[in-house]
C-alpha cells in the first residue's frame, strides 16, 4: 500500500521530534521522573502553548487543528521514542475521545481546557477483579437528586496524582457509562506510587461522590461508546510502542557495532546479525499493523475491533521479542539504570499489557472473526 502523510502531518511529527531532541533527552527525563512530582509541568505547558499539539486531534470547530486518529498516532510514536511520561494518552486520546462525542453541556468547555493544557485527565476504568473486560465494573453510579452518586474502587490509574479530572466508568441502572469527575471532589481518596516504567499511578477510591447530570459523557448504557474510545486508545498505545521498538532496535544495533569480543565487534557475528534482522522485521510489522488499525478506526464496530485486536496482539509480540533480544544482546549493561535500553524495555513491557494482553486480544479477534 502506498501511503504518504500530508505536509501538515509531517510538520507536526518533525516539530514534536525536534522538541523532544532539544528538551527531553534521556538524562532530562531521568531528572523529571526522579523528582517528587514525577514530571516537569513546564513540558505540558510547552506542548499546549508552544507546540499546540494538544489540539492536533480536535476539529477546528472545537478549537483544534482539524486532525484525528492519524495525528494521535504520529504524536504517540514520538512519545514512545522519547519515553515521554506526559498524560497525552489519557487526556487527549481518552478524555478527548469521550468529550468530542458527548452531548453533555460541560463537554465543549472541557475541550477548551484540554487544548490549553489547563486540564489533565486520568482514565479510571480498571478494577481489581475486572481483568480486561470493560463491562465487568463494580463501581456504581446511582441516580440522586438530578445527578449521580458514584462509589467504587479503581486500580492502577495512570497519572492520577497529576489529574485535575477523572473519566470514571461506572454501572448505572441501565448498563455501564462514563462520567467526568473533578479530582478534588468530596469523597475521592487515592494512594499513589511510582510505576516500573518511570510513570506514576494510584489506587483511587470513590465514596459517594456527587456529580451533576452533565457529568455523564455517554448514554447510561454506554458500553459501545466506551469500547470505541478504548479501541482508539489501544491503537495510540500501539503507536507509542512502535516508537519504543524503533529505539530498542536502533540502540541495539549501535551497541553491537561498538562492543567488541574476541577482537571483533559483536555485530560481525552472523548469529547476531540474524537476530537483529528478526528484530527489524518485528518492528516493521508492528508499524504496518498499527497504521492499518488506525485507518480502520472509522469502520463498523466489528471490523474496527478485529483490526485493533489483531494489531495489539502483533505489537505486543514485537514488544516481547524485540525487548528481550535487545536486553540479551546488551548483556548485563541492558538492565542497568544508567542505560536507556532498559527503560525502553520496561515501557514496552507495560504497553504490551495495556488495554489487554496478547492472549486477550487474540481471543477477542477469534471471537469477532469466526
Amino acid at each position: 500500500m502506498n501511503f504518504e502523510y500530508t505536509e501538515e502531518q509531517t510538520l507536526l511529527r518533525n516539530t514534536l521530534s525536534r522538541y523532544f531532541a532539544d528538551a527531553y533527552d534521556f538524562e532530562a527525563r531521568r531528572k523529571m521522573t526522579g523528582s517528587d512530582a514525577g514530571r516537569d509541568a513546564g513540558v505540558w505547558t510547552a506542548m499546549a502553548e508552544e507546540l499546540g499539539i494538544l489540539g492536533a486531534a480536535f476539529s477546528e470547530e472545537q478549537g483544534g487543528l482539524g486532525g484525528g486518529a492519524l495525528e494521535n498516532m504520529l504524536i504517540m510514536e514520538e512519545f514512545g521514542k522519547a519515553l515521554a511520561v506526559e498524560p497525552y494518552l489519557s487526556t487527549v486520546v481518552v478524555a478527548g475521545g469521550f468529550l468530542k462525542r458527548s452531548k453533555s453541556a460541560a463537554a465543549e468547555g472541557m475541550i477548551e481546557q484540554l487544548i490549553s493544557g489547563e486540564a489533565i485527565v486520568a482514565f479510571a476504568y480498571a478494577e481489581p477483579t475486572g481483568r480486561y473486560d470493560l463491562a465487568a465494573v463494580k463501581t456504581e453510579a446511582k441516580a440522586s437528586g438530578g445527578g449521580y452518586t458514584i462509589s467504587g474502587q479503581k486500580s492502577v490509574v495512570a497519572g492520577a496524582p497529576w489529574a485535575t479530572h477523572f473519566v470514571v466508568t461506572a454501572k448505572t441502572a441501565k448498563g455501564v457509562a462514563a462520567f467526568l469527575v473533578e479530582a478534588g471532589a468530596k469523597g475521592i481518596s487515592m494512594r499513589s506510587y511510582p510505576t516500573v516504567d518511570g510513570g506514576t499511578a494510584a489506587e483511587v477510591q470513590f465514596d459517594n461522590v456527587s456529580v451533576g447530570a452533565d457529568a455523564l459523557l455517554t448514554a447510561e448504557d454506554g458500553i459501545a461508546e466506551i469500547e470505541l474510545v478504548v479501541d482508539e486508545a489501544t491503537v495510540a498505545a500501539c503507536a507509542e510502542a512502535v516508537g519504543c521498538l524503533h529505539q530498542l532496535h536502533a540502540q541495539t544495533m549501535e551497541y553491537a557495532k561498538e562492543r567488541k569480543q574476541f577482537g571483533r565487534a559483536i555485530a560481525d557475528f552472523q548469529v547476531l546479525q540474524h537476530r537483529m534482522v528478526d528484530m527489524f522485521m518485528e518492528v516493521e510489522q508492528a508499524v504496518s499493523m498499527t497504521l492499518m488499525a488506525t485507518l480502520k478506526l472509522g469502520e463498523d464496530a466489528k471490523a474496527r475491533a478485529a483490526a485493533v485486536s489483531l494489531a495489539k496482539a502483533k505489537v505486543g509480540h514485537a514488544c516481547k521479542f524485540v525487548g528481550e533480544n535487545a536486553i540479551q544482546i546488551h548483556g548485563g549493561m541492558g538492565m542497568t539504570d544508567e542505560l536507556a535500553v532498559g527503560h525502553y524495555f520496561k515501557r514496552a513491557t507495560i504497553l504490551e499489557g495495556l488495554f489487554g494482553s496478547i492472549d486477550h486480544h487474540l481471543a477477542r479477534y477469534e471471537k469477532l472473526s469466526f
